[in-house]
């Protein structure tokens, strides 16, 4: 458990050394913003005529939203998040800002794929970047509903206000490394919010068990049967969160490292889904 916990920590910190990389080395030397609260510490540096910088702001405004997950979500979970934000927010302000290439669309691609990287390193390790996600995750537990609107409403305010202010050619390119972004994630780690598990496991009661202890969801069984063995099992259906997947992988390699398990997008739930 502590090796899996320095595990963990490391990746984070990876993930937030990529994430200042990225910013400082292609996003900010050439005016390209970033997703999510990242980008709008960016564009109030840039709106402030870099009277504060982008490392000290996306700190600031984390603090509020650290409080709320520690209330709402849970200690484990905000607390990893809000080490991979204090982190990039380190590497940010020690880290030069270098301009490698004056080629604006390299630098959108390149800053957002290496951003990309370090988030979905962080979010498969059961982390966050902090930010929207925490935002997402109490938003999911008031409210059962698909919350992409409000990843895409403030990513709308940063690429329009940036259109507004500094070019709409900037703007345009910040779609650019929005769309890598997104891309590289999904193929790390599934950018969905809620996912389900079809495990087939010859030992369902343990795992069951297991999941009810850690996780709080609700399970539906199917008798399977396997076609070339004859082996009776059962198959275990559960719709988590993608924040859960890293806890359900450690149960399964816990429990049964031999389960055959498929996890698939859930683009929309009805009926009773524990929030708590």
């Amino acid at each position: 458990m502590v090796l899996i916990e320095a595990k963990k920590i490391f990746v984070v910190l990876i993930g937030a050394l990529l994430g200042a990389i990225s910013m400082n080395f292609f996003l900010i030397p050439a005016n390209i913003y970033a997703s999510g609260f990242t980008g709008v510490a960016q564009l109030l540096s840039s709106i402030l005529g870099g009277h504060a910088s982008t490392g000290v702001l996306l700190f600031l405004l984390n603090i509020p939203v650290t409080i709320l997950g520690w209330r709402e979500v849970g200690k484990s979970f905000t607390l990893y998040s809000f080490i991979s934000v204090f982190a990039m927010s380190f590497f940010l302000e020690i880290i030069p800002i270098k301009h490698f290439s004056e080629d604006i669309l390299l630098n959108a691609v390149f800053g957002g794929v290496i951003a990309a990287v370090g988030v979905g390193m962080t979010l498969k390790w059961g982390a966050s970047t902090g930010g929207m996600d925490i935002i997402t995750m109490v938003l999911s537990r008031m409210k059962d509903k698909p919350i992409g609107t409000y990843f895409f409403t403030l990513n709308s305010i940063i690429i329009i206000t940036a259109g507004a202010l500094y070019g709409w050619e900037k703007a345009l390119y910040t779609i650019v490394t929005l769309y890598a972004s997104t891309r590289v994630i999904d193929a790390i780690h599934t950018r969905h919010v809620k996912v389900t598990a079809m495990i087939i496991t010859n030992k369902s009661e343990e795992m069951k068990k297991m999941i009810h202890e850690r996780l709080i969801r609700g399970i539906t069984t199917v008798p399977a049967k396997g076609a070339f063995s004859n082996e009776s099992k059962e198959m275990m259906i559960v719709v988590i969160t993608r924040y859960e997947l890293f806890e359900l992988e450690r149960i399964i390699k816990e429990i049964d490292p031999h389960a055959f398990t498929n996890i698939v997008q859930t683009v929309g739930i009805f009926g009773s889904f524990r929030k708590d």
